[in-house]
């Protein structure tokens, strides 16, 4: 959104909000840093769209119902509306407190998946708690042993279209601080000119991307735990990369370096962005880390190929 001064796309995990075991200390930092982020584009004159994971909240809504009286698109749809809310309020406040004229707001957004979409034939993407044997033989559902047992697994097709684009897009420019997109959005399919809700999760990195470059954003930030991307982490020759060409991650992603549960979705709309981009800047960093990232002075930088061959030339 060129036009509208610069725009980012800020994508937080689910796990900075909420960690898996309930709330604690830790969380309450790291959603302080996250604040601190958004303040920080924010004064220094770029636009902010802030899109956020639910894995946590939505396992804890679905194991309440037990009874399983609602469809997985509720769920996610009733966490866009419980973590907006918290992240509004701490947002809101901020602002208020510093006389910055921005205001958020908190959508609910429904993204359009195809109904043959390939992820419906492979259901990969684990949902809600861990399964007793009872619902494990009873339960009409795909369900996969995890690393901490038997859970419910579903779709996780790809984004195709995100159906409250262009009320994002006026929001932006009313400098509104936009909170959309929670969960990956809630997935819905096209049927006979209706949209109906689908059981599935669309993953949250794939849809900031798509949500970046339907806006013609300047920068995608994925803000996670890890300080950069590495090559052979965990190994007594990882090594931290604080830019990289896509081509370059294409050969780590060919190599096996991202774990396919965590870091790759990351890598691989990092990765999309940078090459489908007119420009824009795909970057990684820690909660806390968004002035260093942009200085080049930490995090990960990602940049198309033909940006690299444009820097080698000048």
């Amino acid at each position: 959104m060129h036009g509208v001064g610069r725009t980012v796309v800020y994508a937080l995990g689910g796990n900075a909000i909420q960690p898996p075991g309930g709330k604690d200390a830790g969380s309450s930092l790291i959603l302080a840093k996250v604040m601190s982020d958004i303040v920080d584009l924010l004064e220094m004159g770029w636009s902010v769209v802030l899109t956020h994971g639910n894995g946590p909240q939505v396992g804890h809504l679905m194991a309440m119902d037990r009874e399983m009286t609602q469809p997985l698109e509720v769920w996610v749809a009733a966490t866009q509306g419980m973590i907006g809310h918290e992240l509004s309020l701490h947002l809101q406040g901020i602002l208020e407190r510093r006389k910055r004229p921005e205001r958020t707001v908190v959508l609910a957004t429904h993204v359009e998946v195809q109904a043959d979409d390939p992820g419906f034939t492979r259901p990969v993407k684990p949902v809600g708690p861990i399964l007793d044997a009872e619902t494990v033989m009873s339960a009409d559902w795909d369900i996969a042993e995890t690393i901490h047992g038997p859970r419910r697994v579903v779709a996780s097709p790809r984004p195709l279209r995100i159906v409250e684009l262009e009320v994002i897009r006026h929001l932006v420019a009313l400098r509104a601080v936009v909170i959309c997109g929670g969960g990956g959005g809630v997935p819905v399919i096209n049927t006979n000119g209706h949209l109906v809700g689908a059981p599935a999760v669309i993953d949250k990195d794939h849809l900031s991307c798509r949500l970046a470059l339907d806006l013609n954003a300047d920068a995608l930030i994925i803000s996670t735990d890890a300080d950069a991307i590495y090559s052979d982490f965990g190994t007594p020759t990882a090594q931290a990369h604080h830019k990289l060409a896509t081509h370059d991650v294409k050969g780590m992603i060919e190599n096996g370096q991202f774990p396919a549960g965590s870091m790759l979705p990351k890598v691989n709309a990092l990765k999309d962005f940078a090459e489908q981009s007119a420009g824009g800047r795909a970057m990684l960093c820690r909660p806390g880390d968004v002035l260093l990232v942009l200085r080049g002075d930490g995090g990960t930088t990602i940049v198309s190929d033909e940006a690299v061959d444009g820097e080698s030339h000048s």
